[in-house]
């Protein structure tokens, strides 16, 4: 006799896929989306950008290499919930210091397998990204879809208070990994500049790869102004990833304005859509959004493509940025939005992608050169 299910997702156009719970036990509500990464699941989960959805990963079987405390992208897992196909009980790897569902009950995020992912997948694909409910609590069809439909979204919320640092402090770590791709490209370490980062919900590998570059790197809340940045004398000025709306932290994108032509400035994903908002732009919501390390992204400006790892659910729309000297450097393949842009005249550049391939390809990691001889040339 099988097992009786015990957990289930429900999503808010009626859809309810019943499975198995693993990690904690509870009820979650989010905006579910999927993501492509065949591995990677730990920086994921721990990826803050991630706040307020609940990720269905594609690939079948995930948690078979562990969690180990090296792959955190951040103290703790963002996720609201995460949706797999098979959770290995198994993982085979000398690295791993604990298994998935353990670290998942550890700080309360609920889990569910044996569902069809892939049916989540083309639904999420031809409808879009839909709110949803994990729940281990609640198994009844009819209150799930209720649940799922009351759930706030991400249109217009601040996810960036939930995930910045209170703090101000200084970065430390260096990466043994990173220094290995460094050394590989023929890359040697840079000037001592100093790097001011704008917390929105850093990933701990973007701040390895400058800190093993040679920066020293200041990290600071979300809520900071543009004349305590500038009171820390910094080299160059870094725009962070995060979770949901850019317009939903409007004060991030005030506060860039106000730096524009002070410092070099460079962006990564939200740190983009800010940095977009910033010289007047507006932004908007992706259907189903960009997530999983096999994205492909051209340069306009040397016809070369990289595959680059994306977690987005919204994007610039360049055409809206009034500055003239604002130009768009990058595109998607898959749908031709809009990957970066660089300014003409000012020091500032910004990317919608992640170069710091955690998880996934190193083929953007250049980027942050890039934005060490923005700081040379203008220091």
């Amino acid at each position: 006799m099988g097992k009786t299910y015990d957990a289930a997702v429900a999503l808010e156009d009626g859809s309810v896929f019943y499975g198995f719970s693993f990690g904690a036990r509870g009820t979650v509500s989010g905006e579910v989306v999927f993501n492509t990464s065949m591995m990677g699941y730990q920086e994921i989960l721990t990826d803050p950008s991630y706040k307020g959805q609940i990720v269905t990963m594609t690939y079948p079987l995930i948690g078979n290499y562990g969690v180990n405390p090296e792959d955190m992208e951040s103290s703790r897992p963002h996720v609201e919930g995460f949706v797999v196909k098979e959770a290995s009980r198994i993982a085979s790897n000398w690295r791993s210091r604990e298994g998935l569902g353990t670290f998942l009950a550890k700080h309360n995020i609920p889990g569910i397998e044996g569902v069809d992912t892939r049916a989540i997948t083309k639904l999420l694909r031809v409808k879009g990204a839909l709110n949803g409910v994990i729940s281990t609590e609640e198994l009844d069809r009819g209150k799930l879809v209720e649940m799922a439909k009351a759930c706030p979204g991400l249109i217009g919320r601040d996810l960036v208070k939930e995930v910045t640092c209170q703090e101000r402090y200084e970065w430390e770590e260096t990466s043994p990994w990173v220094a290995e791709t460094l050394e590989h490209m023929g890359v040697k370490s840079q000037p001592s500049f100093h790097i001011v980062a704008i917390d929105c919900g850093v990933k701990r590998n973007i701040l390895r790869i400058m800190k093993t570059l040679g920066a020293r790197v200041t990290v600071v809340k979300a809520q900071v102004s543009a004349d305590e940045i500038l009171s820390l004398k910094p080299d160059g000025i870094f725009l962070s990833n995060g979770p949901g709306d850019p317009q939903g932290a409007p004060y991030v994108a005030e506060t860039v304005r106000r730096l524009l032509g002070k410092k070099p400035i460079f962006g990564i994903c939200l740190g983009h859509q800010i940095l977009g908002l910033a010289l007047g732009g507006k932004t908007y919501k992706l259907k189903f959004g960009h997530h999983g390390g096999n994205q492909p992204v051209m340069d306009l400006r040397k016809k070369t493509v990289a595959i680059t790892a994306q977690n987005h659910g919204f994007c610039v729309d360049e055409k809206t940025i009034p500055d003239k000297e604002v130009v768009l450097t990058h595109i998607n393949l898959n749908d031709q939005t809009s990957e970066g842009m660089r300014h003409t005249r000012l020091p500032l550049f910004s990317v919608q992608y992640h170069p710091e391939n955690s998880p996934g390809p190193h083929d953007a990691i250049g980027h942050f050169l890039e934005f060490f001889e923005l700081m040379k040339m203008h220091g």
